[in-house]
């Protein structure tokens, strides 16, 4: 699980452009978006899906699920690990 959470952090540093900032600045339990920890919007969302579909086959079949699935890299990796398809 502690690879995965590194390589969720890579793949989001890397497809979101977030130049000054490092995988050790991104807390695993805090918030994605809003205010709190990286403050993400709902581009970076769509950012996030296409990783999922690429990096580890998950489609997210229902929208409403994603805020629940995306809040954090705990829950982020929590998901993949319960859906990945390779």
């Amino acid at each position: 699980m502690e690879q995965l959470k590194q390589e969720l952090k890579d793949a989001l540093i890397e497809a979101l452009n977030l130049e000054d900032i490092t995988r050790e600045d991104i807390a695993d339990e805090a918030p994605l978006f809003g205010d709190e920890g990286l403050g993400l919007d709902s581009i970076d969302a769509l950012e996030i899906i296409l990783i999922l579909e690429r990096h580890y086959g998950i489609r997210i079949e229902n929208p409403s699920e994603g805020k629940a699935i995306f809040y954090s890299i705990n829950t982020l990796a929590g998901y993949i690990e319960a859906n990945r398809k390779r």
